[in-house]
């Protein structure tokens, strides 16, 4: 490494109001060292299982993750020379340093945006870094970093230790065997990585795949799905298998947010002509509107907590998904109703006492047009944290500043970080944190909170809330 030194500023991302400032310090450094619960995110199970050293920095910082390659996209890079491989056997650059040189050559592209403050956080605070990333300097991080990880103390579970990670839940689909769960609870961290039931391959009956992802249950239930009335017998029973291996909650990414029911003649009818390959794209929308309401049904009777990440147009460049498949960076947000969408569910279970609902959206207007008054009277629903591309600075401001006048504070989940990319999961914990706390400086400074309450609030929102948000039921 170089003389230069590269160190973060102990203030980022805390209010620059010199007034607010002290204030935002004082409440953050409550939260600064407590538990990481995460309870939503995409790492795979089987990294924490194997804890095998991870293979190089390019593998682990830039081809899996989608913020990063978006933007590089959107510059010109190609996918391949990212590495990011394909469907049809094209070949794809596979030298990590070479594609590490690409990434760190067009770091500048990153200048304010919530990527530049999650990866500075980790090559600084995880790995050691002390040099700004640059073209110049690409090889000798590139080699600091390979050198880092070839110690045991960078290796999954050391690295999980170290972010002091309390639990961390995975997303799995519907017919995962949780083998991998399996392997973690009989080393004893059964309790610390839970997995996510997470159906939608089967329930969605137009996507690509559906037909395969049928099968895929099928061969794990051991029997036909040849109805609807089958398929939601294998979705219970594989709700149960989750939950028996320490499932929390499940997790559901739907276009719209509607949850009409159907009768079980007319669900039966569009399962049956699915089944046929004659489906037609508004009887699939209709289906999956009648799955919604009938996962909340479920969810009241299993405990799991219900997730909905709703408003996201997936896979906007189907080109692009045909070479590659999905979470390439092409899902984009769409405006998104919730009032009436979800009037029918909440009719049906808004007051289950055992009914835990999340909603997340990508949608700013509704923040305070609906979540907020939804979350604000429905003892069922609770609003998930920003996210996506509303996980930035500003974003998680606009959402507080949008959200607490009508749901308070405690009608929030808290921070959830909802990432594949495990080394980033305390650089998106300590941001939320930081935001949160400038927000509440705010409060504090306008004679609407105490201190000691901004403080308690705070550590609320960082540990007690989640925790308590997702307790298994």
């Amino acid at each position: 490494m170089t003389t230069t030194t590269r160190t973060l500023h102990p203030d980022r991302a805390l209010p620059a109001d010199p007034t607010l400032r002290p204030l935002a310090r004082e409440i953050f450094e409550q939260t600064r060292d407590l538990p990481l619960v995460s309870m939503h995110g995409h790492v795979d199970a089987a990294l924490l299982a194997d804890d095998e050293p991870f293979p190089d920095p390019a593998a682990l910082l830039v081809v899996p993750d989608h913020y990063l390659v978006r933007m590089l996209i959107s510059q010109g890079v190609p996918q391949d020379a990212l590495g990011v491989p394909r469907r049809d056997g094209v070949p794809v650059e596979t030298d990590p340093r070479a594609i590490w040189r690409t990434f760190a050559s067009r770091w500048h592209l990153f200048r304010g945006t919530p990527t530049r403050l999650w990866l500075e956080h980790e090559l600084v605070e995880v790995f050691g870094v002390t040099e700004p990333l640059s073209a110049a300097s690409a090889d000798r991080v590139y080699d600091h970093l390979v050198d880092r990880l070839a110690q045991p103390e960078y290796r999954p579970r050391a690295l999980f230790e170290r972010f002091n990670l309390e639990i961390l839940s995975t997303t799995d689909p519907a017919d995962s065997g949780l083998e991998d769960h399996a392997r973690l609870a009989a080393d004893g961290w059964g309790d610390r990585v839970v997995p996510t039931f997470r159906p939608d391959a089967v329930v969605h009956l137009d996507r690509p795949g559906w037909r395969a992802a049928l099968r895929a249950l099928e061969a794990r239930v051991g029997y036909e799905i040849s109805s609807y009335r089958l398929l939601v017998q294998a979705l219970e029973e594989r709700r149960r298998a989750f939950k028996a291996a320490g499932a929390r909650s499940s997790d559901h990414g739907h276009l719209r947010a509607d949850a009409t029911p159907l009768t079980d003649a007319e669900a039966e009818r569009i399962v049956t002509a699915a089944l046929r390959g004659q489906v037609e794209p508004a009887a699939a929308a209709a289906f999956a509107g009648h799955m919604l309401h009938e996962t909340a049904r479920m969810a009241g009777e299993d405990g799991l907590v219900l997730q909905l990440h709703a408003g996201v147009l997936r896979d906007h460049d189907p080109a692009v998904h045909a070479a590659r498949g999905p979470d390439v960076g092409y899902d984009i947000p769409v405006p998104t109703e919730f009032t009436r969408a979800l009037r029918p569910l909440l009719e049906s279970f808004g007051h289950h006492p055992n009914l835990r609902m999340v909603l997340f959206t990508v949608d700013e207007d509704a923040f305070s047009r609906e979540l907020a008054p939804l979350a604000g009277v429905y003892p069922a629903v609770r609003l998930g944290a920003p996210w996506w591309f509303l996980d930035t600075p500003d974003g998680m401001r606009r959402f507080r500043e949008a959200v607490t006048d009508t749901a308070g504070f405690y009608n929030t989940t808290g921070f959830v970080d909802d990432t594949r990319a495990f080394c980033s999961i305390p650089a998106r914990h300590d941001l939320a944190r930081r935001i949160d706390a400038g927000f509440l400086a705010r409060l504090v400074a306008e004679h609407r909170l105490d201190l000691d309450e901004a403080v308690e609030t705070a550590v609320d929102l960082a540990l007690h809330l989640p925790r308590e948000s997702y307790a298994p039921c």
